[in-house]
């Protein structure tokens, strides 16, 4: 496949590291994080904190400096009333993309639901627009699918029901006595906050919502006969929202309706469920191999089917039966039983990790050599062009999701690399997986399975590898002009650690990029001396990788290495050190990376198409009585 134009990093963050800019970029969102700051604590807040950044703004968390949340708002408790969230529009778009904003604060200005934090207002000051909401509290749901992988039956369930409550509020929703349903665009789990404590949701993030056009029986919405002859019924107004969670009509530019809601709930319990971070691997991580109760289970094989009849068939048995999910009876819940598919070794570490995934190979998951622009009609969005457009667009569901839960490993804090070789008979895993934080390894080991799930799932013959470092660790070279040199100052020094024991003896293989030849995806070609340099690091002990990135004006040099052979220490610092002295003969853009892993930790599976059913028990309490009794 030929490089796409506009692509000019090899990873696909959500957000980048602030430690993966340039210099320069990275003073002006300090500086820039720093005013916002300052304005907000003059209003009078305090506890200013970010809580994230997008492709179209910032969102800040402050403590307000009075007790008024807004009228509507169900966070009324003098405790929680307080908190507040701004978010800012980048003063750098276009002006129509800023209005956005405003629009936002319209839609969420019609929504009174003890689910939804209020709005409180909306202002611009010259060019900068923002709005202040409540804050929901507690922590957004990806964040707790991280911290404990996949969430009870009970929990998901629970969930179901508040976000079936909620649809049918905006189903309900009039203006002027006309019924005006309203599409929020963009249900996910990273837009869904949990209150551990009350065990409710609160849906946050309105930037994608809009009026549906249609009902979710089809028929406009619109009763105004100059509407209905008016070309806006023929173009859909809805917004893209994120295309790991919505459904193909979304996707492909259908008039907006209450479906696409209805979609992306399907793939936030499905996610959450499954302890992955999109909707894909529903064909081999099967909603009826999750453990849930069959009802559900086959709710959501309907809703995310293929057909979009059963789609249709699911999201409406949902909401007629959503009483009975209301008076489901579950048993308390249980640690999930599992047996890691390959080891993960604990290094605990004072230090702060910001992970950050490399995948290389990924060309030959793609059925596609030509990008289908025809389907995609009416996208004009930035996040589509770099999140799917350039990256996914190709590759089948199954590879989507394989892709998208190696992804899901870098949001841990960990390091070190796995290389998957596809073969006739199953699937060869080589891998060197370090987590520095003891307590998220059952829900680490958990993604790691889903990986190998998936991986299990792909029979196309190729090889896959990816490299996990800490961007903290990355060295930065900057040059004026794309004919000057990078020059490095005597400051950029490659770090490496040594493992706990010393390992004298080589009982690894090899395991570099280049040992299997071109890749498509690496664009960079090293000078001679730097391969020289990167093979004769290969003879010794050691795990890790190295990843060189030039763009135009700025070289980084991202790595991971530890050091099992401690008597090695003084040859392997010198050579790190020449490779940095020959920095300044790299010529042309692109990327280029070397990884070494520990051939003693091959592991075989064979192909396996989808996981086995597992339900919850229909009677659960009978069940654990039982098993108490045979204990």
């Amino acid at each position: 496949m030929s490089q796409v134009k506009g692509l000019t990093h090899f990873y696909i963050p959500d957000e980048q590291s602030i430690y993966l800019l340039s210099h320069a970029d990275a003073k002006k969102l300090k500086d820039w994080v720093a005013l916002c700051i300052d304005q907000l604590a003059s209003l009078g807040y305090r506890n200013i904190s970010l809580l994230g950044k997008g492709a179209f703004g910032f969102a800040f968390a402050g403590t307000a400096p009075n007790q008024n949340p807004g009228s509507g708002s169900s966070f009324s408790q003098s405790s929680i009333a307080q908190e507040h969230v701004f978010k800012f529009s980048r003063i750098n778009l276009p002006q129509h993309v800023q209005e956005r904003l405003e629009e936002e604060a319209f839609m969420l200005s019609q929504v009174s639901h003890p689910y939804v934090p209020a709005l409180v207002e909306y202002q611009q000051i010259g060019k900068q627009s923002i709005l202040v909401m409540g804050r929901a509290p507690g922590d957004d749901l990806e964040k707790v699918s991280l911290a404990r992988g996949p969430l009870p039956p009970r929990i998901i369930v629970k969930i179901a029901v508040q976000l079936g409550d909620l649809l049918q509020c905006f189903r309900q929703h009039t203006q002027n006595g006309n019924a005006k349903p309203i599409v929020h665009g963009d249900i996910k789990p990273s837009n869904l906050v949990w209150d551990e404590s009350t065990e409710s949701i609160g849906l946050i993030d309105w930037g994608s919502s809009v009026f549906a056009q249609v009902d979710e029986n089809g028929q406009y919405t619109s009763n105004n006969v100059m509407d209905l002859m008016s070309s806006e019924l023929h173009q859909t107004n809805a917004r893209l929202g994120d295309v790991y969670f919505i459904g193909e009509e979304q996707l492909n530019g259908a008039l907006s309706s209450p479906r696409f809601d209805e979609q992306g709930m399907a793939s936030t319990l499905y996610a959450l469920a499954s302890g992955q971070s999109c909707r894909y691997g529903h064909q081999v991580i099967r909603p009826s191999s999750l453990g849930l109760p069959k009802m559900l289970a086959s709710i959501l094989e309907y809703m995310l089917s293929d057909d979009p009849k059963k789609r249709q068939q699911g999201g409406d048995y949902f909401f007629n039966n959503l009483h009975v999910l209301k008076h489901m009876v579950f048993s308390k819940d249980t640690v999930l039983q599992y047996v890691p598919s390959i080891p993960t070794w604990v290094t605990p570490s004072q230090d702060d990790i910001e992970t950050v995934v490399y995948s290389s190979r990924k060309s030959y998951l793609r059925q596609q050599s030509v990008l289908e622009d025809a389907s995609l009609r009416y996208i004009d969005d930035a996040q589509f062009d770099r999140y799917y457009k350039n990256f996914l667009q190709g590759m089948g569901d199954t590879e989507k999701a394989f892709v998208s839960a190696i992804s899901r490993l870098g949001r841990y804090p960990v390091v070190g690399g796995m290389a998957i070789r596809w073969e006739p008979n199953g699937v060869y895993v080589d891998s060197s997986l370090n987590l520095h934080d003891a307590a998220l390894k059952t829900a680490f080991e958990l993604a790691v399975n889903n990986v190998i799930n998936l991986a299990r799932a792909i029979h196309k013959p190729g090889v896959f590898k990816c490299c996990m470092f800490n961007a903290k660790n990355t060295l930065h070279i900057e040059r004026e002009t794309e004919n000057d040199a990078f020059v490095p100052t005597s400051k950029c020094v490659i770090p490496f650690d040594l493992s706990r024991a010393s390992v004298a003896q080589d009982e690894s293989r090899t395991h570099s990029y280049f040992e299997d030849g071109d890749d498509p995806d690496e664009l960079l070609k090293l000078p001679e001396p730097i391969i020289t340099i990167i093979k004769e690091l290969n003879t010794i002990h050691h795990t890790g990788c190295i990843i060189f990135e030039a763009l135009s004006t700025h070289l980084k040099i991202h790595s991971y290495y530890t050091l099992l052979n401690h008597h090695e220490q003084d040859r392997f610092s010198e050579l790190l050190a020449k490779l940095v002295e020959h920095v300044p003969s790299i010529k042309g853009l692109g990327i280029s990376g070397f990884m070494k892993l520990p051939y003693k930790d091959t592991r075989f599976f064979e192909h396996r198409a989808y996981l086995p059913e597992k339900y919850y028990p229909r009677n659960p309490n009978a069940e654990q009585q039982e098993k108490e009794k045979h204990a």
